[in-house]
C-alpha cells in the first residue's frame, strides 16, 4: 500500500497517463488498453485512490486516541469503535481535502487531451487551430471555473452541515 502511494503521489499524472496508455502494452500485449478514455479513468483512478488514501488516513488519525480508547474500555471491538466512533467523527475533517482532490481531478482532466482525448481541452485546442484566436480559451477557462466554483459551494454547504457535529 505504501509503494502504491509513494508512486502515485511522486509522479506526474501526465507520465502516468502516458504510461497506461502507451507503455503497458510494451511491457506486456495483454495489458493493452485500446479506449482512451479508459487508459484516462484507469491512470486518474490510481491517481486519485492514492491521494484520497492519504487524506483518509490522515482524517482518521486526527482523532484523539482517547475516543479509541474510550471505545475499547466499552467492550467494542476495535471494527465497531472505527465503524460507530472514529470514522463517523473524521468526516467533517474529509470533506475539505476531498474537496480539494475532486477540484484537481476536474481540472487535470484536461491533461488527456496529450492522449488525444476529446475532452474541453483537446475541442478548444482544435477550435483555435481552425480560427487562429486564442480567445476560445475564455470560454473554456470560464466553464473550468464555473465548475469549480460550483463544487466550491456544494462542499462550503457540507461542511457547514457537519460543523455542528464537532
Amino acid at each position: 500500500c505504501g509503494l502504491y502511494i509513494w508512486f502515485f503521489r511522486g509522479t506526474p499524472l501526465m507520465m502516468q497517463l502516458f504510461f497506461v496508455y502507451y507503455a503497458l502494452p510494451l511491457v506486456h500485449p495483454a495489458l493493452l488498453i485500446q479506449s482512451k478514455f479508459a487508459a484516462a479513468l484507469i491512470a486518474f483512478s490510481l491517481n486519485s485512490g492514492a491521494y484520497m488514501a492519504e487524506i483518509v488516513r490522515a482524517a482518521i488519525q486526527s482523532i484523539d486516541k482517547g475516543q479509541l480508547e474510550a471505545s475499547r474500555a466499552l467492550g467494542m471491538t476495535y471494527g465497531q469503535a472505527m465503524r460507530r466512533i472514529i470514522i463517523p467523527q473524521s468526516y467533517r475533517r474529509l470533506i475539505p481535502p476531498i474537496s480539494n482532490e475532486f477540484i484537481m481531478v476536474l481540472k487535470d482532466t484536461a491533461l488527456v487531451s496529450a492522449i488525444a482525448l476529446a475532452d474541453l481541452m483537446r475541442r478548444t485546442n482544435l477550435i483555435q487551430t481552425k480560427t487562429a484566436s486564442a480567445l476560445v480559451y475564455i470560454p473554456a477557462m470560464l466553464l473550468y471555473l464555473l465548475l469549480t466554483t460550483m463544487f466550491t459551494f456544494v462542499a462550503g454547504k457540507m461542511e457547514k452541515r457537519y460543523e455542528i457535529f464537532d
